[in-house]
């Protein structure tokens, strides 16, 4: 099985270390493409019509000067041009939760969906901040990701990828969640203001409001929150509202 990984935390985090990791006991066929810097809240924009750096670090591991969704990008439109593609995408381990908005926002769940793109099943990564890591961490994802490649049948479809929020600590166990409301950039601080200009920051920092069945709350009782996220399909009008705009097509 060929998987590639990518990220939004930057070629060098530790979540990446531990997807790569828990990839590499299910294949020896492993490809990493990721930012060359933290790229949060990037969500699923592309560089387009500027140039993007790669730089080769090892054997098929590299580092992208763009955003992660550039990561699948370069990676289909460049590495894997004239061979074979990647069975998998996976995406994380993203240093923090991805809930609620995030699911506009994150650059790790924007890695999942450019590869539904291509056709490529992706499984998103993310967990709470300060977890508690253990060396068996890496077994315990990996068994999960074997176990939902084996059941891909179930899941996998045109558009759709998957979105996992692993809790404080591992093994957990796998829950479905309702996507809650836990709103991010709440609040902004201005940094200098000279004249016309003010500039201002956005700071880190999220509500933490969670109501039952949400993903906060499945991950508070200690289990992993799963989501079935689409982006395709096509969603039809009532046709009492279309024929409440009949007006707009009559003529004078």
């Amino acid at each position: 099985m060929k998987i590639l990984i990518a990220n939004d935390d930057g070629i060098d985090a530790p979540g990446l270390a531990l997807l790569e990791k828990a990839a590499r006991r299910l294949s020896d066929d492993i490809w990493v493409v990721a930012p060359s810097a933290k790229r949060t809240a990037a969500g699923n924009s592309l560089t387009i019509a500027r140039p993007l750096t790669m730089t080769r670090l090892a054997e098929q591991r590299y580092s992208c000067s763009g955003t992660p969704a550039d990561c699948v990008l370069t990676a289909m439109t460049w590495l894997f041009k004239d061979d074979k593609r990647p069975d998998l995408v996976l995406s994380g381990v993203n240093d923090g939760r991805n809930v609620g908005e995030d699911l506009a926002y994150s650059g790790t769940l924007g890695v999942a969906r450019e590869a539904t793109f291509w056709g490529i099943p992706a499984i998103a990564f993310s967990r709470v901040k300060n977890a508690e890591t253990a060396e068996s961490d890496a077994d315990h994802l990996a068994e999960m990701i074997e176990v939902l490649w084996r059941r891909r049948a179930d899941w996998v479809a045109e558009g759709e990828w998957l979105s996992i929020n692993l809790p404080c600590r591992l093994p957990a166990p796998l829950r479905t969640a309702r996507i809650g409301r836990d709103k991010v950039g709440v609040s902004s601080v201005v940094l200098n203001e000279d004249g016309d200009v003010t500039e201002i920051m956005v700071p880190r920092g999220r509500q933490d409001s969670s109501t039952p069945g949400d993903e906060n709350s499945v991950m508070a009782d200690g289990c992993a929150a799963i989501n079935r996220l689409k982006w395709a399909g096509e969603s039809v009008l009532p046709k009492e509202f279309l024929d409440g705009l009949a007006s707009l097509s009559r003529k004078g």
